[in-house]
């Protein structure tokens, strides 16, 4: 595949991830409203789409089952950091609403990109421009117009963005060597085994009778997909550019929590909805950068290095 088609896959699935990853928090919020736990609608939704993907690739690409010892550990370590960052998100769209706090979550393009200088990977002029274009919108979007959000919810909220952040270098660094699918499925495997023991220790309430199981298998099918694109986009065009990419994420959540919720946003809202717009028309002018980092703090993912046995054909 050339560079530049590749750079068009990539950002077309980072697109598609972010329109996917929009429609998450209001159908979480619609399942919590609808009688879910936060803990249950987070291990539901993560281990069914776990459970998904598996089916899938058992029954139609065995070969993306295979992964390198140290590989696993990195889609393992990413899974459990993902993984206690839902539990923060959806604890905290239990109080804030979806569009509020994935304008809260939108921060995450910036601990991307605090996270990628430490693994030694060069940040452009025009990144760090739509990074603060990124910083000073989510400022005035989350700026209280007559109402007082919850400081608990909002710092959770941004704990969430941070982890979410940590684990897309990860996952960068594991993507060199390994297909999208395999991370996505391992992944999500190890996100399953951080969300479903805390709702196991800490939770454990069943959802009533009548409760609505729409939102919640809509969630699933969300997060099934989002993470694929999510990884595609990732191994394609970088882990900064992608998540720069996400951003219109929220304009997805803006538009179906109005539809479906009946929320809205104020003047000064929309005004920070239109720079976050600006910086990602700005993505047209950016250059991935697809090195493979050699140092940095996730040096230690990397294939295993096998040494060529030297044959002697006089024996």
């Amino acid at each position: 595949m050339s560079s530049s088609r590749g750079l068009h896959v990539g950002i077309l699935a980072a697109l598609s991830s972010a329109f996917l990853l929009g429609l998450a928090p209001v159908f979480g919020r619609w399942a919590i409203l609808s009688g879910f736990t936060p803990l249950l609608t987070v291990a539901l939704r993560t281990s069914l789409a776990a459970a998904m993907i598996f089916i899938i690739l058992l029954l139609f690409r065995r070969q993306f089952l295979y992964i390198f010892p140290v590989g696993l550990a990195g889609c393992f370590l990413a899974g459990a950091i993902n993984g206690l960052g839902s539990l923060l998100y959806y604890v905290s769209l239990s109080e804030l609403p979806a569009s509020v706090g994935q304008l809260l979550y939108a921060l995450y393009p910036i601990f991307v990109a605090m996270f990628s200088v430490l693994d030694k990977q060069t940040i452009s002029r025009l990144t760090i421009l739509r990074m603060g274009l990124a910083f000073f919108a989510v400022f005035l979007l989350i700026t209280p117009d007559g109402e007082n959000l919850a400081l608990w919810a909002v710092l959770m909220m941004i704990g969430s963005a941070a982890l979410y952040a940590l684990h897309i270098p990860i996952n960068q660094r594991v993507l060199y060597e390994i297909p999208a699918p395999t991370v996505t499925f391992y992944t999500l495997l190890a996100m399953s085994l951080v969300t479903l023991p805390a709702y196991l220790i800490f939770d454990r309430q069943l959802p009533g009778e009548s409760v609505d199981w729409l939102p919640l298998i809509l969630l699933t099918l969300v997060t099934f997909a989002s993470r694929f694109t999510l990884f595609l986009g990732i191994k394609k065009i970088g882990g900064v550019q992608t998540a720069l990419l996400g951003l219109a994420e929220i304009f997805i959540t803006i538009i179906v929590s109005y539809i479906l919720l009946g929320e809205m946003l104020s003047n000064i809202q929309w005004i920070g909805a239109t720079i976050l717009g600006t910086t990602l028309l700005l993505a047209a002018f950016e250059k991935p950068n697809m090195s493979n980092p050699k140092g940095g703090w996730l040096a230690w993912i990397h294939p295993p290095q096998i040494t060529p046995i030297p044959w002697n054909l006089d024996e």
